[in-house]
């Protein structure tokens, strides 16, 4: 077997690296990049969009409801509460955000694990690292939920500022008023 020369390695080199930039101009690879995004450990599914601020993840095998940290949408679905305004606007952003991607949980030091109602409590960031509770906020689609401690609450406040000053989603679009703390929008009707 005879021995590579360093100008057969520089060739072999240069066709590699050719064979790369193809493969990334002509999205060779796409398909491959997002199935390992997909296989991430740390990666769950979502099963189900329950609302703006609150998702079903597949965990294992096991469903799991998550409530996003820091954030709280127009209501859809509560109770004796009629549907708010930017509630049905605010669930449809979540899914089309998240869309077919898994999300990637983490939880915070200073809240809960669990809520009252037993749904994990959890910041969601999509696989490119964005965080789902932030993009929410300051695109006028949620409001910062500051009852609770939460290590963001400082982002997600000024993310509300922002939106708010510009009028973005909700801030345009509803009235919004406050009552102990706890903002929320008028009727959807």
């Amino acid at each position: 077997m005879r021995r590579l020369r360093r100008k057969d390695l520089t060739w072999v080199g240069l066709i590699i690296i050719l064979f790369t930039w193809a493969g990334q101009q002509y999205g060779w690879f796409d398909g491959a990049s997002q199935q390992v995004a997909k296989n991430q450990p740390g990666l769950y599914s979502v099963s189900r969009f329950v609302d703006g601020d609150t998702i079903t993840i597949d965990m294992n095998g096991k469903t799991e409801t998550v409530r996003m940290i820091g954030v709280d949408t127009p209501e859809t679905h509560k109770p004796n509460t009629p549907v708010q305004c930017y509630g049905p606007a605010a669930a449809t952003y979540t899914k089309h955000l998240i869309g077919d991607k898994s999300v990637r949980l983490e939880a915070d030091p200073k809240n809960q694990n669990r809520d009252r109602y037993g749904r994990l409590l959890r910041y969601v960031y999509l696989p490119d690292g964005h965080l789902v509770e932030s993009e929410l906020i300051k695109n006028g689609y949620g409001f910062a939920y500051t009852s609770f401690p939460f290590s963001k609450a400082d982002q997600f406040v000024a993310d509300e500022l922002a939106a708010k000053s510009t009028g973005k989603g909700l801030w345009g679009n509803c009235t919004v008023t406050e009552d102990q703390g706890r903002k929320q929008t008028n009727d959807a009707s």
